[in-house]
């Protein structure tokens, strides 16, 4: 029997893609030095990043060349520090890229990078695991997945900075959120409950969708079964939960927006769900 992909996103790079040049080339020098909600990035500096991104994919998992091995990394903490570092010193040194330049080497770097993951085996071991599900090796399928949400998010980085709608979509949208979603469980890992109880968060309007984690026996487990009637849960907007599960705004500042139900510690622990390393 075939093996089937739990979310398909690799159709979306070349639409994600096309939106950004597109978005891009319309930029004024303002525009370009505009504040983002990543605190220490300007729009310049986001898409800078997202080139790093594109460059460091086709040198590590296409030409397996990982330039300066890293070193004492012990920990999720000391991976969180290391890739901290290589994103500032790239965006420091993209400061002297104009944006034209920013702009064609997107264009030619991110079909390469489309190019690339349609060669990847889905079930095959990535080149890296998805750290912030939990997962010490993963598949390529998810590997990819989460290349998606880096695409996604960066990109409504930028949008949400300038006022320019676009992503908030059904279609681009919601695989976003529901890879997020591999962090639910992963968030929950050390929290103790009754076998069979059930923490919910759902995102509201038709572009976000209801999750679930259930205890079991042994872990959590992620479900979306719409049904279920939890024990604790939380409902934001798609708005809010993109910016709050990358860390670009914290559970202290949404608890007004936030509809909250059930067992306080529950709840709160759902909006400590982060799905970045960061």
């Amino acid at each position: 029997m075939k093996k089937v992909v739990e979310i398909e996103t690799l159709h979306l790079f070349p639409v994600l893609d096309k939106m950004l040049i597109n978005l891009l080339s319309t930029l004024t020098d303002e525009e370009w030095n505009a504040q983002t909600v990543a605190k220490l990035w300007k729009v310049k500096d986001v898409a800078a990043h997202l080139l790093d991104g594109n460059l460091r994919t086709l040198s590590a998992s296409r030409d397996g060349y990982f330039g300066t091995k890293a070193e004492n990394i012990n920990s999720f903490q000391d991976l969180t520090v290391y890739l901290n570092h290589l994103n500032m010193t790239w965006t420091n040194a993209a400061q002297r890229l104009s944006p034209k330049v920013l702009t064609f080497l997107l264009e030619i770097t991110g079909q390469q990078y489309s190019s690339h993951l349609y060669s990847l085996e889905p079930f095959e071991n990535a080149v890296f695991p998805v750290a912030w599900a939990g997962q010490e090796s993963s598949a390529n399928w998810f590997h990819i997945a989460r290349e998606y949400t880096e695409k996604f998010l960066h990109q409504q980085q930028i949008r949400d900075a300038l006022g320019k709608p676009g992503l908030m979509t059904k279609e681009l949208y919601y695989p976003f959120i529901d890879i997020f979603m591999y962090a639910f469980p992963y968030t929950f890992r050390d929290i103790a409950a009754k076998e069979g109880t059930v923490v919910s968060l759902i995102i509201t309007t038709e572009i976000g969708g209801q999750w679930n984690i259930v205890k079991g026996e042994k872990e959590w487990i992620l479900n979306k079964d719409t049904h279920s009637e939890p024990n604790a849960g939380v409902k934001i907007s798609p708005d809010i939960a993109w910016k709050l599960f990358s860390k670009s705004l914290r559970p202290a500042e949404v608890l007004e927006e936030a509809e909250l139900i059930g067992d306080q510690q529950l709840r709160q622990r759902v909006l400590e769900i982060v799905a970045v390393m960061a």
